[in-house]
Order: structure tokens, then C-alpha cells, then sequence
């Protein structure tokens, strides 16, 4: 009986990692680069904030970028300084800033493995 649900719930998860892919896909890194200035002075030019005060957005999965500035939109993530930030994006600019960070080399910890 397990064993059944479990399979049922495989082709969720794929149209799920499928669209989350395709959302990622749609950004243009470039027009992300552009788009990025207002963002430098805290996340820093490439993304790599300079200060532990903000999150560094450079290698960041770009749905979750996009989710993050949707719901700073929308008002279900609240912070004072992020939400005038995020209202004037279009859908388009979301993607294009989320593909230009995500394109970025992030900090590398130690735990993580590097190929």
C-alpha cells in the first residue's frame, strides 16, 4: 500500500522539478547584470554580499530567488528594505536577476563538495 502512494507520487515530483527548471530557464543573465545595480550596494555587485548583514545571492538556486522576490511582492515574506524592492519587478525582470545570480560562483563552505 506504501509502496503504491509512493509511486503515485513520482510524477508529481517531476512536473514539480520540471516547472521549477523551466521558471529557472526563462532569465536572461545578462539583462540580470543590468537589472542588478540596485541590488549591489547590499548583495554586492556579483552577489557576494559584503556584509553578514545581507544574504549573498551569487550561486543561489534561481527559483528560489524568484520565490523570494515574488513573495516580498505579494507581502508573504516581510522586510522593510526588500518589499519597495521588489514591488516594481515585472515576472521577466524576476527571472533575468535570479538567472544572473544564480550564474554567479558563491561561497564555497567546507562541507561543501566541489567536483
Amino acid at each position: 500500500m506504501l509502496k503504491r502512494r509512493l509511486l503515485l507520487l513520482i510524477p508529481i515530483f517531476g512536473v514539480f522539478i520540471s516547472s521549477s527548471v523551466l521558471a529557472a530557464a526563462k532569465g536572461d543573465p545578462a539583462a540580470g547584470k543590468e537589472k542588478s545595480q540596485a541590488c549591489a550596494s547590499c548583495h554586492g555587485a556579483d552577489g557576494n554580499s559584503p556584509s553578514p548583514q545581507f544574504p549573498k545571492l551569487a550561486g543561489q538556486n534561481a527559483g528560489y530567488i524568484v520565490h523570494a522576490l515574488t513573495a516580498y511582492q505579494t507581502g508573504k515574506r516581510e522586510n522593510a528594505m526588500m518589499q519597495p524592492m521588489a514591488a516594481p519587478l515585472s515576472e521577466q525582470d524576476k527571472q533575468d536577476l535570479a538567472a544572473y545570480f544564480a550564474s554567479q560562483k558563491g561561497l564555497v563552505l567546507p562541507w561543501k563538495i566541489t567536483r
